[in-house]
């Protein structure tokens, strides 16, 4: 007898949507403003929203759509490198991630190492490209400044040295707190 159970899969989209609730966390979202900044079709949202509550990042209890953020910051810190590795590519003109983000350019010596880019042409850096967690990553950063330094701490964390990790975890305990 077949089984008509099926194992939920998070699409890197899903962990996008979540992300985006989260360092948001003083805002209620509808569906379609979650679309709206995010760039995204609404019934994609839907989607989102659905896998990410059987996957307890998010909840609707409330009637409102709220992160859970212990969950988003464990799955961030242990799961995204695993779930959603880094898929780099050649030199490209983008949208700075990684260690020329908001939060770690600080700490890293620019003028050393191009930094890795989400490939966009509107893009103001060169170097070696990332490919973000979803196409509409460079457009949805332009809109969301939160969302663009949580976003590049990630990229840290999937994509970084252990260094990289070791400075990016820290800052998104407090981003997710």
């Amino acid at each position: 007898m077949k089984s008509t159970l099926k194992q939920l899969v998070l699409k890197p989209q899903d962990f996008l949507v979540a992300l985006k609730i989260a360092v948001n966390n003083d805002r209620t979202f509808l569906l379609a403003i979650l679309a709206d900044e995010l760039c995204m079709a609404v019934s994609a949202v839907h989607g989102c929203v659905v896998r990410c509550e059987q996957a307890r990042l998010i909840s609707r209890a409330s009637g409102e759509i709220r992160p859970i953020n212990t969950s988003i910051l464990e799955f961030a810190i242990h799961g995204v490198r695993y779930a959603f590795p880094p898929v780099q590519g050649p030199l490209t003109r983008g949208v700075a991630t990684t260690t020329a983000g908001p939060s770690l350019v600080e700490y890293f010596d620019q003028a050393k190492a191009m930094p890795h880019v989400w490939p966009d042409a509107l893009g103001t850096a060169y170097g070696p490209a990332l490919l973000p967690l979803h196409t509409s990553v460079p457009e949805a950063s332009r809109l969301d400044q939160k969302l663009f330094d949580a976003l590049t701490l990630i990229d840290a964390v999937r994509a970084g040295a252990a260094r990289e990790r070791e400075l990016a975890i820290p800052l998104l305990r407090e981003r997710l707190a």
